[in-house]
């Protein structure tokens, strides 16, 4: 499924075929946590901003509408009218931001949903089903995010019963694939490396998971609070110990000189909502940095929001007329400035394979990886 097609340094220019289509990488995949963006872009308007994987939140659709809906609607795919391949996170991280409402146990997670406070079970087998029935072409195995730092032995405890999930993960969906009315028949497993900050136990993760021959494999439990240089650190460890015919997914990362960096470390595959939201919030990404279109400064500004960027924004809005919008409380702004931070990441992945093909990665990341998470 995982084609590489070269590389410059650790950088790796790869593609990866699903059910639903084939993914340039590296890439970033648009979050869509409900099934769509939130700032009111649709399955269309991902296509006009070069999307390749959308990416839902298991956790929020089970909750409502509930995988059992989606599934009569003939799958996620069908639901919300996007052809192209999907990724549907486990729910891991959705629990893990619920300390105060859980209770880990061996066979599962038990919770108290954040909309009713109804008590819900989810374990392995659980999350499976309902990644199953939501049809995603890439299935996340159910695993603990701990919290940044804890202590070791907690820490060693929590990833040996991660990887005892995995297990369960892998066997619970060879039975759901086998079935005759499994939505996607083609859906695959990918597993995740925790170990907190740990990185001994990060790369002694990696090298047991790896065994288990899965589609693909993620670094998760990063970004949540950790410094960036730890971050680095791990992803300089972990990489290594990863399978190189296998697609490697740094989950939830994060601004653009991250994820040239983690490109630079070899992930193929990123996440965040970041982009979109900041740009809720009239923080805009530029090819100087990210600036606040709010500023006064902005006013009477005709020029665009980034001169370099070829968006539908920024070919057709200026500066003044975001800022008005946003002053106004109108909705357009958001979908607006949505549509350009997304668009803006798309981009920047086209422009970060073109420079591993061209051999000029290393050149790219020293000239755009600070630059661009610049404040303006």
């Amino acid at each position: 499924m995982f084609r590489l097609i070269t590389t410059d340094g650790a950088a790796r220019r790869g593609e990866y075929t699903t059910p639903h289509g084939t993914v340039q990488t590296p890439v970033f995949m648009n979050v869509g946590t409900q099934a769509a963006i939130k700032g009111g872009l649709d399955a269309f308007d991902l296509e006009k901003i070069g999307c390749q994987v959308e990416l839902s939140n298991t956790y929020h659709l089970h909750l409502r509408p509930g995988e059992d809906v989606v599934r009569k609607m003939g799958g996620l795919h069908r639901f919300m009218n996007w052809s192209h391949p999907i990724l549907t996170d486990s729910g891991g991280f959705q629990v893990f931001s619920l300390a105060g409402l859980r209770k880990i146990t061996e066979e599962g997670v038990s919770f108290s949903s954040h909309l009713d406070g109804r008590r819900i079970f989810m374990g392995p087998e659980e999350s499976m089903q309902v990644q199953s029935r939501l049809g995603s072409d890439i299935a996340m195995a159910f695993d603990e995010c701990v919290e940044n730092p804890s202590p070791r032995e907690y820490v060693e405890q929590s990833c040996a019963r991660t990887e005892r999930w995995l297990v369960r993960c892998k066997n619970e969906l060879e039975r759901l694939n086998s079935a005759e009315d499994a939505v996607n028949p083609g859906q695959v497993l990918w597993g995740i490396n925790q170990g907190g900050t740990y990185v001994d136990i990060r790369v002694n993760n990696m090298r047991r998971i790896s065994e288990l021959g899965l589609a693909g494999y993620a670094i998760g439990g990063l970004a949540v609070g950790e410094p960036t240089e730890v971050m680095y650190e791990i992803l300089d460890a972990v990489c290594p110990e990863a399978p190189t015919d296998r697609p490697r997914y740094l989950m939830g990362v994060g601004t653009p000189g991250n994820i040239i960096e983690g490109v630079a470390r070899g992930v193929d595959f990123f996440d965040c909502v970041m982009p979109a939201r900041n740009a809720r919030h009239g923080h805009l990404n530029t090819h100087d940095g990210r600036i606040n279109i709010k500023n006064k400064r902005y006013e009477i500004d005709d020029t665009p929001i980034d001169p370099q960027c070829d968006c539908y924004v920024c070919r057709n809005f200026s500066k003044a007329y975001l800022r008005h919008l946003f002053k106004c409380e109108e909705m357009l702004a958001m979908r607006l400035a949505v549509m350009h931070n997304l668009y803006f990441y798309n981009s920047l992945m086209a422009k970060i394979r073109d420079a591993i093909e061209c051999g000029t990665f290393s050149e790219f990341r020293r000239e755009w990886s600070e630059r661009l998470d610049r404040r303006i």
